[in-house]
């Protein structure tokens, strides 16, 4: 009978290996954020969105749980963040500064900066492969009014306004009202929140350059006053599975990115 009973522990023990789960070191909370696609409460009250899905996904494959708190100011997460009241903030970019408060997991998803027309508009375009192109064509372009777009927009930002081919906008919406309307035959943003917003809230027809103006991965952040190194070893290990067997990429897809 010992024998039997070590025998099934040994088996057990070989499934759990073999599933590659372990557990963090706590539950820990997070703050959902009002940003669609990536996170947002729909129209049950529910919290949704493309960061979401990732971010449980790989908790759940990590064996991790994760808490959701709620009316968090974006500023006093941060601090909070710092002081291991926050344990975890996603689509963050890795940087030397918050490398001396957080741990970073491994790149989830990239933020991608996509350039869009009307949909009936895309091949005027189909030539453009940077910003010194839509200078040479005379072409105007909605651009959000804050923000890092990659070096070839910032290069050519001060040619673009100086021949009054800028028009900035302070949401999504508004800039995809603008192209609707025809302020502009061009748009620059979020591809994922572009292509949200144009569907969901304008009902607007829109197609995506084949440039791409920047691409940047994003992560993970966990606070190293609450959370250790092991569970981002745990987080690692989730995504570098969830890739190879493609999970990621479909909910990624659901949503128009890669």
């Amino acid at each position: 009978m010992l024998r039997l009973k070590k025998h099934l522990w040994i088996v057990a023990g070989l499934l759990l290996a073999g599933s590659g789960w372990a557990a963090c070191s706590k539950t820990m909370s997070v703050v959902p954020e009002d940003w669609a696609p990536y996170s947002y409460k729909n129209a049950q009250g529910q919290f949704v969105g493309l960061d979401l899905e990732l971010m449980q996904a790989i908790f759940k494959e990590a064996g991790c749980k994760l808490e959701y708190k709620t009316n968090i100011p974006r500023i006093r997460r941060h601090v909070m963040h710092k002081d291991g009241q926050l344990d975890v903030l996603f689509a963050a970019s890795e940087t030397e500064e918050r490398k001396q408060f957080s741990w970073f997991t491994k790149a989830y998803r990239d933020e991608v900066t996509g350039l869009f027309a009307r949909g009936d508009d895309l091949g005027r375009f189909a030539r453009v492969r940077g910003f010194a192109d839509v200078l040479s064509a005379r072409e105007a372009i909605l651009a959000p009014n804050a923000g890092w777009y990659g070096n070839d927009y910032a290069k050519s930002l001060p040619d673009l306004m100086a021949a009054g081919l800028v028009q900035h906008f302070e949401s999504f919406e508004q800039g995809l009202r603008m192209l609707k309307a025809q302020r502009a035959d061009l748009l620059m943003g979020d591809v994922g929140a572009v292509l949200y917003m144009s569907r969901q809230t304008v009902k607007l027809n829109v197609a995506q350059l084949p440039f791409t103006p920047n691409s940047d991965p994003v992560h993970l952040m966990l606070s190293k006053k609450s959370t250790t190194e092991a569970d981002v070893q745990a987080l690692d290990a989730a995504i570098a599975r969830l890739e190879k067997r493609g999970d990621l990429a479909k909910i990624r897809a659901r949503y128009g990115l890669r």
